[in-house]
């Protein structure tokens, strides 16, 4: 199938492909890049000829080769890979790491059904520095041999943007922590956020040398390429992309202070799909967006989504899992029941019980913490002393500086604290594990502890827990070790923060909170009291819940949905707008397009019967203008119309009587059903006739002080009080309390206007109370019936808005020429402003091509008056001047 992604609409007009029929299955895809022209925001040319030529291309190319086999792309800051120098002769050997998530998440993934001939591409980089010599021999064996394909970054460059930018800046942030001085995580470096971006467009680069971009899922982990999806995207604007962050998202109050804060909430809304491992960073970062870019999300059928210039960006909530066949795979290792023997003599055989924490020596783990409440523990409760022993195995930091080093020490001499203060003879009390540890040691350690302690301050999805609870349910080797019979039921007891991801999944554990050290060393002493019963139900509710939601259902579930949100790439009408990180796609339906002056003016000449629907604010009026007053050229340009008699002209708007009176001349009113709507029509004669509701208002006595109410005590909000409807607006307050502050007065005003002939709606923004059966659209129905009961069909109609209301005449308009209300052939121009989703079939970009559109028209009807009152000349007379000069075109 010939791959048909386009960076612009205009070489997809052209014609153009982007790249070869692809191989038949089996034979290795070759890398390539699609190359394509810049982004050229036309959309004036129609592309219906070149989808049929694709089309029928991609039929044919169907037809010689078989369809390839589904493929992923995974992109994350690491391979699955590692890399050893060989010791004589030069070269490298490779291997898979088996502890990577990534390549877990490729076994999972091809045991589940359907998923057994799933093609996996890795983009990522090495661990080790490669020369730049042998930079095609090692990327040429990593394809063919592990399917990956390698970043080289020089040395400096990756350590400004590993160490630099992620591990000094985006690390500490994501996890609470501020730069309020330098010793703190650092202030934002300019230079290291260039080395961050520099880096993603690498790995960018990269991916455009494997992708086929019609059929290909790309998949981006992590914090670490995080304006990755804003180059993809902008290179290939249909690309199925979704991103998985592993990291705590903070809250606004924290993120806010990113100096780039909006460049990454950009790009990450450039993917399909957002993954996170809890609601909480899933809330906070829908309120960064809410906040600081103005986005409103909804939940669609189960599913969190935001609306993002025409695309659906979809938030998925679903922790990581462990993979469960490689935890068993380790539990049948001989040499692990050597060591779970060794420690069984060490602490069981000695009647003592095993308290275990696992983390990195970092300072967000809360080592110091867990220390200071075991010590606590030991000092309230001495019949604990010479009995529990705590062993602390703590893992080398991924990131390094002052922190780390200040961790370590600190470490060291609490342990050496505790140990002399209540250390007895064969017995001390803390043990500290700080060398690497072989993973089968670290899995008989969870085999043997009675409890096992995660009491990190801040982390994303920590994985222990899950492997603690495997490692307890165990198989017939482990019990045979342990002594245990056939019939005896499994126990375990954990004790987790309240700050980590898999905290939430874990509803039978203790959580605590790691700072209150009183309220640890509490739960310390709970879980090594519980009894045995209540232990065994609570792990087997949590080896129900790790059993069957591993990594392969993750990963499944993750690339399921994002299937699904990709199904109408392909039917919609995608450009680029934006430069740099800013970039975004719009996509909207392929039959919307910005409506063409010369098309319309041409309709309008041939045509006698006109009706011109015209919205006010937001249309003719900047929405944005402080000053709403019209200005003198729009009115001479609106009366210029009204003096066609051919036009029928109307001014649409909810805006008070008094005040549009201010503007316009007062006349009668216009006779029309006044219960149907309220507009103004603009007269032949050059005076506007108003035409509002002539009802009772008296609702609004009721409805205004309760408005009040809530204008004072939401700071931001306002009341706009019109001619029928009152509005309270809060697009100034702060968006959470304003929208809680909006649901409530909605209540309120429901009930208190529960026995008056109103509506009660909610927008966005905003609450309104109107006149039942008021609306834009019942104007539009009421206008064109009543031309069709007098016999007076119009044969153009132009109907021009810009907010949600004006929806609803583009609706009845649009249904119109569908029916009898309008000529067969009957021109109909609905136009909104703006490129957004919408009922219109057309566009224009702002209020001043608006107005431009509308002199347009204009100079027509005033060049036909012209013509129609211009004194005729003798018939002689006009030759004579044609033969006698020269006539210019």
């Amino acid at each position: 199938m010939v791959s048909r992604s386009y960076s612009n609409l205009l070489e997809l007009a052209a014609g153009g492909s982007g790249g070869d029929p692809l191989p038949p299955r089996g034979r290795r895809r070759i890398p390539r890049v699609v190359t394509a022209s810049g982004i050229v925001p036309d959309l004036d040319v129609s592309d219906d000829d070149a989808d049929a030529d694709a089309d029928a291309t991609s039929a044919a190319s169907d037809h010689s080769a078989h369809a390839p086999r589904e493929r992923v792309i995974i992109v994350a800051n690491q391979l699955p890979v590692r890399a050893s120098r060989r010791a004589a002769g030069g070269g490298w050997d490779f291997a898979w790491d088996q502890d990577s998530l990534l390549l877990q998440v490729k076994d999972s993934l091809r045991a589940h059904h359907g998923r057994a001939d799933m093609e996996f591409v890795y983009v990522g980089g090495l661990r080790d520095d490669v020369p730049p010599a042998e930079h095609d021999e090692v990327a040429h064996e990593l394809l063919e041999g592990f399917g990956c394909v390698p970043t080289f970054l020089p040395a400096d460059l990756r350590s400004r943007f590993y160490h630099g930018f992620c591990k000094q800046q985006l690390w500490p942030l994501f996890h609470y922590m501020l730069p309020l001085s330098p010793e703190l995580g650092g202030r934002f470096d300019r230079l290291l956020w260039q080395a961050y971006v520099s880096v993603n467009k690498i790995f960018a680069d990269k991916i455009l040398e494997v992708i086929s971009p019609d059929e290909d899922f790309v998949w981006v982990h992590d914090y670490h390429l995080m304006v990755l999806p804003t180059f993809l995207r902008k290179r290939f604007n249909r690309v199925k992309l979704g991103f998985f962050l592993h990291s705590p998202f903070p809250s606004s109050e924290i993120y806010k202070t990113l100096p780039v804060r909006e460049e990454l909430l950009r790009s990450l809304l450039n993917a399909d799909l957002i993954g996170f491992h809890t609601f909480d960073y899933a809330r906070h970062f829908l309120s960064c967006c809410s906040r600081m870019l103005g986005l409103k999300y909804e939940s669609q059928r189960g599913y969190i989504a935001l609306e993002y210039y025409g695309r659906t960006v979809t938030i998925k909530i679903l922790p990581v899992g462990v993979h469960l066949e490689q935890l068993q795979s380790v539990l049948n290792l001989p040499e692990l029941g050597v060591k779970v023997g060794e420690l069984l003599k060490q602490f069981h055989h000695q009647n003592r019980l095993l308290l275990l924490g696992v983390d990195d020596m970092d300072i967000f783990k809360g080592i110091s913490l867990k220390l200071l409440a075991f010590e606590q523990l030991l000092m309230q409760h001495p019949e604990w002393r010479g009995r529990v022993v705590l062993v602390q195995i703590a893992n080398p930091a991924r990131g390094r500086g002052k922190d780390v080093k200040e961790v370590q020490e600190e470490s060291d001499a609490m342990v050496k604290r505790i140990n002399d203060a209540f250390e007895q003879p064969d017995y001390q009390p803390v043990i500290l594990i700080d060398k690497p540890l072989q993973f089968y040691e670290r899995m008989a350690y969870y085999v043997v502890a009675e409890c096992c302690l995660v009491t990190a301050v801040r982390d994303g999805m920590n994985l222990i827990p899950y492997e603690y609870i495997i490692a307890r349910q165990g198989n017939e080797k482990i019990d045979s070790i342990l002594g245990l019979g056939l019939a005896s039921r499994k126990k375990s007891m954990l004790v987790v923060s309240e700050f980590i991801g898999c905290s939430p999944s874990l509803s039978g554990a203790i959580r605590v909170n790691p700072w209150n050290i009183d309220s640890v060393a509490d739960a310390m002493d709970y879980a090594l009291e519980m009894p045995a019963g209540e232990k065994v139900l609570r792990h087997e509710k949590h080896h129900r819940y790790v059993s069957t939601h591993d990594v392969g259902y993750w990963a499944n579930s993750f690339l399921q949905d994002l299937e699904r949100i990709c199904l109408d790439h392909n039917r919609r009408r995608c450009w680029g707008i934006g430069f740099g990180l800013k970039f975004r796609v719009v996509a909207l339906d392929p039959n919307f397009k910005k409506l063409a002056v010369e098309h319309l003016v041409s309709a309008y000449r041939r045509t006698t019967k006109r009706v011109i629907l015209l919205d006010y604010d937001g249309t003719l009026m900047p929405q944005t203008s402080f000053g709403k007053s019209p200005t003198s050229r729009t009115i001479d340009v609106l009366n210029s119309l009204c003096r066609d008699k051919n036009n029928m002209v109307f001014l649409v708007s909810a805006k008070s009587r008094m005040t549009l009176n201010e503007w316009f001349l007062p006349c009668e009113s216009l006779g029309l059903a006044a219960e149907h709507g309220y507009f103004l029509r603009l007269r032949r004669d050059t005076e506007w006739e108003t035409c509002v509701p002539v009802i009772d208002c008296s609702w609004k006595q009721i409805a205004e002080p309760v408005m009040k109410t809530y204008t004072e005590t939401t700071d931001g909000s306002t009341i706009e009080n019109k001619e029928t409807a009152i509005v309270w607006c809060y697009e100034d307050a702060d968006p959470d309390f304003g929208s809680c502050q909006a649901k409530e007065l909605h209540e309120h005003l429901e009930s208190v206007l529960s026995n008056e002939p109103v509506s009660v709606k909610a927008g966005p923004n905003l609450v309104e109370v109107k006149p039942q059966g008021v609306s834009k659209g019942l104007v539009a129905k009421r206008i064109l019936s009543t031309m069709q009961e007098r016999g007076d069909l119009p044969d153009f109609v132009l109907c021009v808005g810009d907010d949600r209301s004006d929806e609803d005449m583009f609706e009845v308009i649009t249904t119109a020429a569908r029916g009898v209300a309008l000529q067969p052939e009957a021109e109909v121009f609905a136009c909104t402003v703006g490129r957004k989703p919408s009922k219109a079939k057309y566009y224009l970009d702002d209020p001043a091509d608006i107005v431009r559109l509308v002199q347009g028209l204009a100079n027509v009807s005033n060049d036909d008056q012209t013509r129609r009152t211009r004194p005729r000349s003798p018939p002689q007379q006009r030759r004579t001047l044609y033969r006698g000069e020269p006539r210019h075109g």
